[in-house]
Formats: C-alpha cells, sequence, structure tokens
C-alpha cells in the first residue's frame, strides 16, 4: 500500500512553468539558443505540413494510442525549447522537473527521395509555392504519402528522453512531436532539413516570370533573381566563377600611371577656362594644376598608394575554412548555430552542411571577409 508522502508533491502548472522559465533564462546567459514552442490559442497545428505531421503520425496505431498526453503539454507551454536539425529533435520539456528528450529521424532514404522528386517534378512553380503547401491535390498526395511521402515511419523514429516513464513514448515525447508540428507552421523548411534534403530539389527546373519581373530576360530565373523575387534565401554559398577584374586592374603598370595622371589633369582643368581657386588642391598653384606638374609626393608614389589601397578593398582574406574549423569558430564564439547562421546571412542549413562537410569549403569572398572578421574577434576575444 502505498502512502501520500511516497509519490512527492504536486507541482502546479504555473509553478513549474515560472520554474522552467528561471531554467531557461540561465541556459540563455550561457549562450544557448532556446526556441520554446508557444501557441496561439489551443490549436497546435494550422498550416498544411504541420497539420500533415500530426494527421501523420496520428494515422500509426502505436502512436495513436499515446500522442494524447502529450497535447495537454504542449497547449500549456511545457515545451521550454525545440531545436530541429538534420535527423535529429533535442527538445527540454518541463514536467515535475525539467526533461531532456532526443529524437532520432532517420535519413529519407535515397531511393524514396528520387521517386518523390520524378513524382513531381514540373508541378512545382517556386519555393514559395511548396513552403506555404499551395500545391496540387496530385502533389500533396505525393509528399504526404503514407509510407513513400516525405514524413518519418514509425521504425525511422528513436525516442528517448530522461523521465522516469517506462514507457517509450512519455507524454514529453509526445509534446515533443506535436511541437515539431506546430513549429513547421512557422518553418516549413525544418522538415526538409530533418529527413537531409534539399527542398530546392523539388522546383521545377522551368518556371514562368512573375509580371514585372524588371530586369529579367528569357524564359528561366536564376538563383539570386528567385530570391530577390520571392524574398527567400536561396543558398549560394559556393563561388564558382571569380569577380572580374576592373579596367584598372587589367591596364598594365606604366599604362596605369599615365592614365591615372590624366585623369587627375582632367578633373582640375576646364577648357577655355581659368580654374577658380577653390578647384585647386592645396599645395598647388593654378599653373601647375593646368601643366599637371605639383609639388610633394610624384605622381608614381601617388598612383601606386591608391593600386594598394584598391587591392585592399577588393581583395579577399587568405583562409581555407573547413568544416571543422567552421564548427570550432562557432564554438569558440559560443554561438549556436541559429546565431551564426544570422552573423553570416545564411541559413541554419548552410551552417550544418558546412560542418557536416569533410576538407575545404569552396565559399564565396563575402562569406570568407565574414568568416575572417569573426576569426579576428575570436582571437581578441570579442563575443
Amino acid at each position: 500500500m502505498a502512502f501520500w508522502g511516497e509519490w512527492g508533491r504536486y507541482v502546479p502548472v504555473a509553478e513549474r512553468r515560472a520554474k522552467a522559465r528561471r531554467e531557461m533564462d540561465k541556459l540563455r546567459k550561457k549562450g544557448r539558443d532556446i526556441q520554446p514552442v508557444n501557441l496561439d490559442g489551443r490549436t497546435i497545428a494550422r498550416s498544411f505540413w504541420g497539420k500533415g505531421w500530426c494527421d501523420h503520425l496520428e494515422s500509426f496505431s502505436d502512436y495513436a494510442n499515446r500522442l494524447p498526453r502529450g497535447r495537454t503539454y504542449v497547449r500549456n507551454g511545457s515545451v521550454c525549447h525545440l531545436d530541429i536539425r538534420p535527423g535529429r529533435i533535442e527538445a527540454i520539456v518541463s514536467g515535475s522537473e525539467l526533461y531532456n528528450i532526443v529524437i532520432r529521424i532517420k535519413e529519407l532514404k535515397a531511393a524514396t527521395w528520387a521517386s518523390i522528386k520524378n513524382k513531381c517534378s514540373g508541378h512545382i512553380g517556386s519555393m514559395l509555392e511548396l513552403l506555404q503547401g499551395k500545391l496540387s491535390d496530385q502533389v500533396m498526395a505525393i509528399v504526404t504519402d503514407r509510407h513513400h511521402g516525405l514524413f518519418p515511419q514509425p521504425g525511422e523514429i528513436a525516442l528517448d528522453c530522461s523521465c522516469p516513464d517506462w514507457a517509450e513514448m512519455c507524454k514529453h515525447v509526445a509534446a515533443v512531436l506535436y511541437g515539431v508540428g506546430s513549429r513547421l507552421d512557422s518553418q516549413p523548411e525544418l522538415l526538409f532539413l530533418l529527413r537531409d534534403v534539399d527542398a530546392q530539389e523539388l522546383i521545377a527546373a522551368e518556371m514562368a516570370l512573375p509580371d514585372g519581373a524588371a530586369g529579367v530576360t528569357g524564359d528561366t530565373l536564376a538563383d539570386d533573381q528567385l530570391g530577390a523575387i520571392f524574398d527567400i534565401d536561396l543558398d549560394t554559398e559556393t563561388d564558382a566563377h571569380p569577380a572580374p577584374q576592373t579596367p584598372l586592374q587589367k591596364q598594365p603598370r606604366a599604362t596605369r600611371r599615365v592614365t591615372a595622371t590624366k585623369t587627375r589633369q582632367q578633373a582640375h582643368t576646364v577648357p577655355g577656362r581659368k580654374i577658380a581657386p577653390a578647384a585647386i588642391p592645396a599645395g598647388r598653384s593654378p599653373q601647375a594644376a593646368r601643366t599637371g606638374s605639383r609639388r610633394g609626393p610624384s605622381p608614381q608614389l601617388t598612383t601606386t598608394t591608391m593600386h594598394a589601397s584598391a587591392k585592399v578593398a577588393t581583395s579577399t582574406p587568405k583562409i581555407r575554412p573547413t568544416g571543422k574549423s567552421v564548427a570550432r569558430l562557432r564554438g569558440k564564439q559560443g554561438l549556436s548555430v541559429a546565431q551564426f547562421a544570422a552573423q553570416l546571412g545564411v541559413s541554419p542549413a548552410t551552417v550544418y552542411r558546412w560542418e557536416a562537410t569533410q576538407g575545404p569549403l569552396n565559399l564565396q569572398a563575402r562569406l570568407l571577409n565574414a568568416l575572417a572578421a569573426l576569426q579576428q574577434r575570436a582571437k581578441k576575444g570579442v563575443v
């Protein structure tokens, strides 16, 4: 016979939430990117992708009987943190204590992904259309297919919670699974990140130009044009074609000196008119300005200095980042993947892909400069 004292004191929801907030604040101060699940009302998921995730999991009998245990938890704000990354979901749920949950999802099979791409070929016009779920009935049936779609099968999901509950799917895990559905409402691209596939591969290879797309010619859109029109972040970190040299850089050195000298003369000379005193640089007479002669440093020295400044402004840092070096740099800065991505102006998926890459990364000059700046800050101890 169990006595009351053996079960411990009941902790009201308000008290649990207050304690959880304090603990999450401590983790934030330590630099952890805390991402709670906050519902607007009692509806857990509203979007095509969010509802599709929840309906898919509830369609399996093993899950249908256990998932409802987590609805109350996710609705009352008990999912204090939920982070989705390739093949892995990490979360913290507030119960009698704070519990850590890890859910592992197997990578989508290559054959399944190839089949989805083949069936969807030519039927999805834009990333915006895909992420907003504005798809034809045919495409919707393909991507949400119970056995051959994007959502995982029970056998592809491994659940782990630090609570003492013996059940494989405790209420804390169930709350996290519902939390994923809610998160997909606002960030549907996380489903593709979770299954470790590239959503852009589903986009039609050719698409009609939107009305009024200025400056775009032809029948297709490049990645940068697509990103500008739909205001979405398309991953373009590789730089296969270096920027062309400016005309000044292409000229022989002697020619550049003559050109620079003529340019200065033309800037201070107006045909048929005398140069006004205000237009004459300090230390030069009107006659000197007209003839191109000057006191002080020679034109050669000035041109060389100008060329050196231009070279500094256009050069890229001599660094060869690798996946491991990027991960070390992020660790030294104490930044989460999301924070690190925001500082570089890329998506979290890009950072995950970098850190998983073996060997050197081929990045644009902009990203190399940004990484070099972060390295300097790390050396100086600036966060």
